[in-house]
């Protein structure tokens, strides 16, 4: 997956729960493991070696299974000191913000607080009209699952000459957009189809999903996640940083070409406004709690049985690929199958995925968005050489 906008797009999900452009074969570089380490890894660790060797500044990775945790990085967590990355590195999870959004929507219908089949008009009304977009027509099931057609507003040609381009990122870094602005660049254009008869990945869905959350608790969605996820699973390293500039320690820089191609210089993008991504791609995380977060999930910890089998109900995105409720299902090459998410966002890309019996999982983050493979590293930790 590579972009340079603030969340993922459509076409990023092609190859889902992947980073940047396929990479070469490992070769020498330097990968450490920390004093968690169990079993070989081998392969892994040459997967996130494999990425550096492509172009990306660094990796971090952790793995959990039953014989404990092991976590490893390669190469520099920034370029102009040298410094490695860490294990416990924070960093910009991008679209795995979905996964928390759909969570607490699910806990709120657990609750009788909502349905999923309700009309995003019934709690937003009027909100979504124009060029064809019609409210009264789309279910907030439709925007977890990405059937509602509603346009991606970071598909956008303006927005994306604002966001990731270097004239426009370095103008623009620092602005603040709110969620009703991301709506108003969305319903500027058609929807991608009528709702339900097709799939297609907006961010628009998530943005409009956490406003729901907002009406319906009289809170930030945020802060529910705050109340309702992160505080219980006591996900120390996971934050919803709202304007927030920077990267709470410890962390790395993060780097982009913001060129179309992977090629020219390298520039640094650590500190951005995250507020135009919202409730889309906005969270900090590190990967030991990417881990807990997913296994709780999947196991049954946060969700009711109806509700977790809602959510694990998958509509088709590509052979092998599966969407269901801010969740991803991808079948691997040796049969395995795991559930998580992807996540991109200005000078990161991040992959976590998880067994859905919780058993093994896994969760990676490069700090560079043009290059590497992240689909190689997920397939090596769970189907081996």
């Amino acid at each position: 997956m590579r972009t340079t906008v603030v969340a993922v797009v459509a076409a990023a999900l092609s190859a889902v729960l992947a980073t940047p452009a396929v990479a070469a074969l490992p070769g020498p570089g330097a990968v450490t493991g920390n004093a968690t380490d169990t079993g070989d890894h081998r392969a892994t660790r040459q997967a996130i070696q494999a990425a550096v060797a492509a172009g990306v500044p660094g990796v971090t990775a952790t793995a959990g299974d039953r014989r404990g945790t092991w976590s490893a990085t390669a190469g520099v967590g920034d370029l102009r000191t040298g410094q490695e990355r860490s294990p416990h590195d924070r960093y910009r999870v991008g679209s795995i913000t979905k996964t928390f959004v759909a969570t607490v929507l699910l806990q709120l219908e657990a609750e009788g607080r909502l349905s999923l089949d309700d009309t995003v008009d019934t709690w937003l009304p009027g909100l979504v009209t124009g060029n064809g977009h019609d409210g009264t027509r789309i279910t907030l099931r439709q925007l977890l699952n990405h059937t509602s057609g509603i346009f991606n507003y970071t598909a956008d040609e303006d927005y994306q000459s604002t966001y990731s381009t270097k004239e426009g990122f370095f103008e623009h870094r620092y602005d603040t957009l709110t969620p009703g602005e991301l709506v108003r660049v969305a319903l500027a254009h058609e929807p991608y189809f009528e709702p339900g008869t097709s799939w297609g990945y907006s961010n628009t869905n998530y943005v409009l999903a956490a406003l729901v959350i907002e009406k319906a608790t009289g809170r930030p969605y945020g802060e529910e996640a705050r109340r309702r996820v992160i505080e219980p699973l006591r996900l120390t390293a996971t934050s919803v940083p709202g304007t927030r500039v920077s990267l709470p320690r410890p962390s790395s820089r993060a780097y982009s070409k913001l060129a179309p191609t992977a090629t020219g210089p390298t520039y640094d993008l650590t500190r951005l406004n995250p507020s135009r991504a919202f409730a889309a791609g906005e969270m900090i995380s590190d990967s030991e709690d990417l881990n807990r977060f997913y296994r709780a999930l999947l196991t049954g910890r946060l969700l009711p049985p109806e509700q977790l089998d809602e959510m694990t109900t998958t509509v088709p995105m590509s052979p092998g690929r599966d969407y269901g409720l801010g969740l991803m299902k991808a079948t691997l090459s040796c049969g395995v199958t795991v559930w998580g998410h992807s996540g991109g966002i200005s000078g990161s890309g991040t992959g976590a995925v998880t067994a859905k019996d919780g058993r093994h999982s896994l969760a990676f983050n490069f700090n560079g968005d043009w290059a590497g493979d992240g689909n190689a590293v997920i397939e090596v930790e769970f189907c081996g050489d």
